[in-house]
């Protein structure tokens, strides 16, 4: 893609949301994976498998709308690309690490992207719409399995609070910075193609403080975290353009590979 396309691609409301969020399930999608055959019990290998699938197979619908805008095909998209020209969140690329912090992304992550997609489900842009409400359905499971966990997890032995709680304070920057703002924040709202990272942004903080409060675990003063962001518009971490170049390794190799 040209720099002359990117431009074009990045001045378009529209394309910069379906960019974003195809973006962020794809590499979540891929980071999940990893846990596939690595889980603490085998029950979590296969959740963790399941929602990598999952998030997969979204990021794909929503490359194909993408597509269907203009762009290229989505394998294209997807494994052709270098990380500059990526805009997920960089929570969604950070290494696995400890169990402790894969299930807190996950937890805060899919408590934002279930809430996005709900929110979508009534976009003007009705295929995102139609999509949405397929989506929403997905995210239900991976709720439940989020929220399972921080409650079991913050509620048991005192280490495993705390590591809960470590996990916590160090991932929810990362987690607001899901949130950076679009520069067509107006345009999206005012086209009600979305309400905004303002709004969805004060629905997970509610959602966040439900579910934590129903555990032994503190959440911070949401007015001291600094957001980590800058993966919204190309300024990635050093960890996901190694994570692209194994992901696209048997795409270079055979073009004709299917999903």
């Amino acid at each position: 893609m040209s720099p002359s396309q990117r431009s074009e691609r990045n001045s378009d409301p529209l394309r910069e949301l379906l960019y974003k969020m195809a973006d962020d399930q794809l590499i979540l999608g891929h980071r999940n994976s990893e846990w596939t055959g690595m889980g603490p019990i085998l029950e979590e290998d296969i959740a963790f498998s399941s929602m990598a699938q999952d998030k997969v197979g979204q990021s794909q619908a929503l490359y194909t709308l993408l597509h269907e805008l203009g762009e290229d095909e989505p394998d294209q998209l997807a494994f052709m690309r270098k990380a500059p020209d990526f805009h997920n969140s960089i929570l969604v690329e950070l290494p696995n690490g400890e169990y402790d912090f894969s299930i807190m992304r996950h937890f805060l992550f899919d408590t934002a992207e279930a809430l996005r997609f709900g929110l979508l489900a009534s976009s003007s842009y009705t295929p995102l719409a139609q999509l949405a409400v397929k989506i929403r359905g997905e995210l239900r499971y991976h709720t439940l399995h989020a929220n399972t966990w921080i409650t079991k997890l913050g509620t048991a032995t005192d280490e495993s609070i705390s590591r809960m709680q470590v996990a916590l304070e160090y991932t929810l920057p990362f987690a607001i910075g899901v949130f950076e703002p679009s520069p067509h924040e107006k345009a999206l709202i005012d086209g009600s193609i979305f309400k905004g990272e303002k709004h969805l942004k004060t629905l997970w903080k509610s959602r966040v403080e439900e579910v934590i409060s129903k555990t032994k675990l503190r959440l911070p003063a949401w007015d001291s975290i600094e957001p980590v962001e800058g993966g919204r518009t190309g300024k990635h971490s050093e960890y996901l353009q190694p994570l692209l170049d194994e992901m696209g390794e048997v795409f270079r190799i055979d073009p004709q590979a299917e999903w």
